[in-house]
Parts: C-alpha cells; structure tokens; sequence
C-alpha cells in the first residue's frame, strides 16, 4: 500500500502544480496588461518594466493563494477520472486498497495543500500585496490613499473620552498623511481637535507634525439677553495652538492604521483577530472584520473538501466517451463551492448572519454532500 499511497500523492501533486502553473501564468499575464498602464508613468520616480515585473511577483502569492482550492479539485478530477477511465482504479481496488484507505489517501493530499493554502494567505500574500501596493504608490504618486480620498477611520476610548482618528493616506515610508483627531467628552460633546499634516507611528503614540490643536470651552457660557436686544455674559474663547510637533498617546498601532487602510483580505489571522479585539473594545461593528477573520480559517479547508469532491470520480464505470465532460462535471461543483462561499460572505455582512456560521456553511455542506455521493457510489459497488 506504500507504494500506491506514493503513487496517487505524486500523481495528484504533479496534477495540481501543473494545472496551478498554468492558471498562475493566465492571472500574470492580466497582470501584465494591467499594470503595463503605469509603465513610465512619472512619479517620485519612474515606474519602468523593472518595477512593473516585481509588482507582479510580488502579486503572485495572493493568486497562488485564491487559485489553489479550485487547481486541488482540477487536479484530483483528473487523476480519478484517468484512473478510472483505465481501470487503474478497479485493479487497486481488486489488490486491497478500500474506500476508507483510497479516502484517506486524498485527505492527506489535501493535508498538504490546506497547509500550503494557509501558510500563503497567512505569511506570504499578506507581506507580498502589501510590498505590491507600497512599490506602486512609491512610483506612482508616493502613497496610498485611504478611502477612495475620503480617509479611513479609526476609534478608541481613553479613560471616559472617545477619540475619532482620521488618517487620509499612508505614505511608502510608514508614516501616515491628513490627520485629523476629534476627542468628545463623557457628555459626548467636543472637547478638543488636532489637524496635523503628518505623523509617525510610534509603539505607544504617534508623533504629529505640523499640528493645529483647537480646545473648546469645557463649560457652556451663561448668556442673557439685554433690552437692547444683545447678548451678555462670560464667553469663553476658542483656543488654538500651533505646533510644530506633538506626541500623541494612543493604543492605535500600525497594523490597526493598515486595516484600516488596505483591504482586509490581505491581512493574516493574527492581524485580523487583533484588529476585531480593538473593534470591539471601543463598540464598532465587527461583522465584516469577524466574517473576514472565519473566512481567512476555514478558506484553507476548502482544499480538503476539493479531494473529497474528487474522490466519487474515481468510482465511476466508463471505458468510453468522453473525459473532458465528467472533468467538466466536477469544476462546475467546485466552482459553485467557491461561489457560494462569496455570495454568503456578501449576504451574511448585509443580512448581519452569524460570521462563523456563515464561513463553515459552504465547507459542511459540500463535505457532507461529497462523503455522502462517495459512500452511495461504494455501496453500489
């Protein structure tokens, strides 16, 4: 059995990197005719071929990461259907290997690719999208604006006040650009404001430059009205201060500013579940970061449930007709898999659905589906 266990595990693995090479060199290839529009575009410096091949280097593990689940069931299809197109798959099953061991088999495939899949959407893709984005905005306009140009929000409570930032982009150095801080008293009204053009994220505060510091009146005047018609009483003035620095505390990090910024898909497990524990600390909603967070740990799994889809295949009777059609058959079920995992993320972020529940849903129902299709086609057998 050894040796077939080796057999089927390296027909599989070669399968699927040849079909992942070749879907790979596809999305590139767009890649290419995208980024090609940015080519000697004059910037802080020119955007030359160099740096548009390096984008899309740096591009390619996201992809590998999106592609892999889809090129695990295309992959397995095609050495199950060969198999059983051949009878390769009667004879093994004739020498003793039985449905458990064949299932088994394919899960430690799957094993394999789910913690490929992993180790890419945690590690790599995270740190290559965002080199992607810095390299462009370092040619191309020197950073990277949050929002569409309408600024990316943050919020924290310190002691009784709660604190709005604002951050309008992020620049290739780190440091952030277009800050504005509201700070409200307990009463909810506003206390104080800073306006700075620049500043550094430092572990417990942030280093503001240029920075216009406006503090309201802590307490409402009491104005009366004269005969005259004008008002009388003790107002406080507004005061405003410039300068030239300022050092900020706050508990709002770096990685905090680039969720907030960047997309959450490029962000790893850590970051995410780090960045809903601040969410929730200071009462913001939770359910696209959360929905994000159980997508980003059950996504892997999908490479598992693809070889099980895979695995009914192999126990199908054809000498003749056509194998591109029962490869067909499968890609569409996978595809509808992935499909549905995406249409559920949108439909349980609009319709507030439980985010775990809405993330495993795709994964249980097609892995009940397939081990029930398997054990039917077993039981026929």
């Amino acid at each position: 059995m050894k040796i077939v266990t080796r057999m089927l595990q390296s027909e599989i693995i070669a399968a699927v990197a040849m079909t992942t090479a070749a879907f790979l060199a596809l999305l590139l290839f767009f890649d290419l005719i995208s980024e090609s529009r940015f080519v000697n575009r004059t910037g802080a410096q020119t955007y030359g071929l160099l740096e548009m091949l390096t984008h899309m280097a740096f591009s390619a593990p996201q992809h590998l990461y999106e592609l892999l689940p889809i090129c695990v069931l295309i992959g397995s299809i095609f050495v199950m259907v060969r198999y059983a197109r051949t009878s390769q798959f009667t004879i093994l099953r004739t020498a003793g290997l039985g449905p458990g061991r064949a299932l088994a088999i394919l899960l430690s495939v799957g094993a394999l690719f789910t913690a490929m899949t992993f180790v890419l959407g945690d590690y790599v893709a995270p740190w290559a999208e965002r080199s992607a984005q810095l390299l462009r905005a370092q040619h191309v306009g020197g950073q990277i604006v949050a929002g569409g140009g309408q600024g990316a929000w943050l919020r924290e409570r310190q002691q009784d006040h709660s604190v709005i930032v604002s951050v309008t982009a992020l620049r290739t150095d780190g440091e952030v650009q277009g800050i504005r801080i509201y700070t409200f008293a307990p009463d909810g009204k506003l206390a104080r404001q800073l306006r700075a053009e620049r500043a550094q994220i430092l572990p417990d505060a942030w280093q503001l430059h240029a920075v216009q510091e406006e503090v309201l009146p802590t307490q409402q005047p009491a104005l009366t009205f004269e005969p005259d018609g004008s008002l009388s009483g003790d107002v406080q003035p507004l005061q405003v201060n410039r300068l030239d620095t300022l050092r900020w505390p706050t508990a709002i990090t770096r990685e905090m500013v680039n969720a907030a910024i960047l997309k959450p898909d490029g962000m790893s497990t850590m970051q995410l579940f780090d960045y809903v524990a601040h969410l929730r600390a200071n009462e913001q909603a939770t359910q696209r970061f959360e929905l994000e967070l159980w997508r980003k740990v059950f996504y892997p799994l999908g490479c598992l449930v693809m070889v099980v889809l895979a695995l009914p295949f192999a126990y199908l009777h054809f000498r003749t007709g056509n194998m591109v059609s029962q490869m067909f058959v499968g890609i569409l079920v996978g595809v509808s898999y992935l499909l549905l995992n995406n249409v559920l993320g949108y439909a349980g972020t609009l319709r507030n659905w439980s985010p775990l529940l809405t993330a495993a849903t795709p994964a249980l129902l097609y892995s009940a589906l397939a081990i029930g299709v398997f054990l039917h086609m077993v039981r026929r057998q």
